[in-house]
Order: structure tokens, then C-alpha cells, then sequence
């Protein structure tokens, strides 16, 4: 096991800057996800830890030995890609063990650690086949098998499950947070998808822009996000935005630019008139009653256990999941609530968090 430190890392392509300062301590054992939206840094962080991209300033370490010169070899990790990168002429067998092969491993050994792998993974009885014979989920256990034999100090996963159907990614997300529980090995493992940042990682980085915007548990950063970008991103479905002005006449209120007011339960430390955003929560939006917020619903997308309802509030679009059953139509119109006090509140021209 190992820990890993990224200290100040940047990368440019060019007189394009890519990275910008990203500064990271990972925990010997840790299972820390980098997630973010489609170029945001997030694969090119991962490669440079890898040895497969150069860093143009800062330090990676491992373990405590600076490895910005390494080659990738040398660097003691292994990698799960997202394509598996399997070598369609060998067998499982042969794949797992080639790695070990080339470093000039004797055959019991190979033979001893191919096995525990296989085992670990219940690959036993596919190890003669090829991976043509093979489908999507077998082939991803494949490739983290090959990577479990060479006993890393560092496991990095590259979008492993994003050619996998819905129901398989569910079940490889349990596969692989299992192997880590019995492994105890640090994990890197870059995802766009924040339902598995949530529900697999012990720590999240989030990054925007090459920039990380916030560090934390899964719950920390659900629960006390940062900054609207972090408040939109985790979370499904995503946190609604509602801006508006703080007003105190008769108790604390956001005021709508329609004229709509959201009664508050607690107010954020500014000042009355104070531009701010609104985030509430899908599941905290509830129907209201003679004091509600007038909305208009759209879509009705029943799920079974609960229905997604898209609705209008002065002429914003926001989401409400109903977890009982409710008759609604479109075009109907509703009063709403809002549970503010599970509410989130912004600055409007910084969107950074206002403590309430």
C-alpha cells in the first residue's frame, strides 16, 4: 500500500494550459475518485500520475519518492483502461500474467498469482478463453485481474465502466468497491459519472476547468458543497437554481423576479436585497398550499419506487421528484413548497456558498 501526493501539478499543451496547480494528498488505502464534466482535466491528471503524459511543473510522489522522472514500469502502478487494452491472440490466463512474463517472473509464480487473481474475481473457469469469447464485464474483471498481479502500490482506473450497460455498471461499481475492501491498495479512479464518485469513493475531488473545486467525502460534499458548480453536479437529479433578492419584511423570504416569494425557514448572513441563488434539492420540493409558489408541470417521468416531474416557476425550469403517488397532468398548475431548510444559498455573481 502506498500513499500518493500531488503537489502543484500543472500541464500545458502548448501555450494552452490544461492543469492549473492541482494539489491532492491521497491516504495510504484511500479509494479517491476525480470526477468532473468532459474536459476538465480529469484523465490527463490521471495519465500524468501514470508516467503516460509529462508534467510541465509540480511533483507527483508515491510513497514518498518523487516519480516526475520515472518511466511508467517504474512508477509501481497499474491502470485499468477503458477499452480493457486486452491482447485478443491470448488467453485470460495469458493476459493476466503477461506483465509478470516480461518482467521475468518464473512460471510458478505467474501460474500462483494468476490463480489468487482469477479466484479474488471468479475468473477460474473463463482463464483458457480468449477475450472474443468473453463479454463486457468479463473482459473489465480481465483487465483488473492483470493489474491485481502485479500487486501495485497504486491502482488507477481510467473510466473503467463506461462501455458497460446500466445494470452491469451497477454491478462491476459493487465488484470493484468489494475488491478495494479486501485489497486495502490506493485507488485513483477517474469517473464523469458523480453516481459512481458517490457511491464507490472514500474521498472525491471535484475538478472544473483543469482546477480542483472541492475535496471531500461524498456526504460532505453533498451536503455542505462549496460553490454552485459543486451543488449542481452532485446529486441526481441535479440541485435546482432559483435566483432572486433576500427580503426580511415578515420573516426572511426569496423574492422571485416574477414577484413570487419563497418563505424561508433560515436566512444566509447577508444583507437584505442581496442578490443570491436558491439550490433545493429535487427531493426536498413538495406540493404546497395557498402560500405556495404558483408552477406550472411539464413532463411527468414515472420511475416506479418514485415520479421525476418537470415543472415551471416563472418561466425556469426545475425538477421535483415525488416520492408518493400523485395524480398530476401537464399543463396542470400546482402550488409548491420548498423545504428550506435543507436549502443551499449562493452568492449570485461569485456563486460561492453564503453560510446560513
Amino acid at each position: 500500500m502506498s500513499g500518493l501526493n500531488i503537489k502543484n501539478v500543472k500541464k500545458s499543451f502548448g501555450s494552452v494550459d490544461i492543469i492549473h496547480g492541482v494539489d491532492v494528498d491521497i491516504a495510504d488505502g484511500e479509494f479517491v475518485i476525480l470526477v468532473g464534466p468532459s474536459g476538465c482535466g480529469k484523465s490527463t491528471l490521471l495519465r500524468m500520475i501514470a508516467g503516460l503524459e509529462e508534467i510541465s511543473a509540480g511533483q507527483i510522489s508515491i510513497d514518498g519518492r518523487v516519480v516526475n522522472n520515472l518511466q511508467p514500469k517504474d512508477r509501481d502502478i497499474a491502470m485499468v483502461f477503458q477499452n480493457y487494452a486486452l491482447y485478443p491472440q491470448m488467453t485470460v490466463a495469458q493476459n493476466m500474467g503477461f506483465a509478470l512474463e516480461l518482467a521475468g517472473v518464473k512460471r510458478p509464480e505467474i501460474d500462483r498469482k494468476v490463480g489468487e487473481a482469477a479466484s479474488i474475481l471468479g475468473l477460474q473457469p473463463l482463464l483458457g478463453r480468449k477475450p472474443a469469447q468473453l463479454s463486457g464485464g468479463q473482459r473489465q474483471r480481465v483487465a483488473m485481474g492483470r493489474a491485481i498481479v502485479r500487486d501495485p502500490k497504486v491502482f488507477l482506473f481510467d473510466e473503467p465502466l463506461s462501455n458497460l450497460d446500466a445494470k452491469l455498471r451497477v454491478k462491476m461499481r459493487a465488484e470493484i468497491k468489494a475488491l478495494h475492501q479486501r485489497l486495502k491498495t490506493t485507488i485513483v479512479y477517474v469517473t464523469h459519472d458523480q453516481i459512481e464518485a458517490m457511491t464507490m469513493a472514500d474521498k472525491i475531488v471535484v475538478l472544473q476547468g483543469g482546477r480542483v473545486e472541492q475535496i471531500g467525502s461524498p456526504l460532505e460534499l453533498y451536503d455542505r458543497p462549496k460553490n454552485a458548480f459543486v451543488a449542481g453536479f452532485l446529486g441526481s437529479p441535479a440541485m435546482n437554481f432559483l435566483e432572486g433578492s433576500l427580503q426580511d419584511a415578515g420573516g426572511p423570504a426569496l423574492s422571485l423576479p416574477g414577484g413570487s416569494r419563497i418563505k424561508l425557514s433560515r436566512a444566509p448572513s447577508a444583507s437584505e436585497g442581496r442578490p443570491l441563488m436558491l439550490g433545493i434539492r429535487p427531493e426536498d420540493i413538495a406540493l404546497g398550499d395557498e402560500d405556495g409558489v404558483d408552477a406550472v408541470v411539464k413532463v411527468i417521468e414515472p420511475t416506479g419506487s418514485e415520479t421525476h416531474v418537470a415543472i415551471e416557476v416563472e418561466g425556469r425550469e426545475l425538477t421535483w421528484v415525488v416520492r408518493d403517488r400523485v395524480e398530476l397532468v401537464p399543463d396542470q398548475r400546482v402550488k409548491l413548497s420548498f423545504k428550506t431548510p435543507k436549502a443551499h444559498f449562493f452568492d449570485q455573481r461569485t456563486h460561492q456558498r453564503l453560510d446560513a
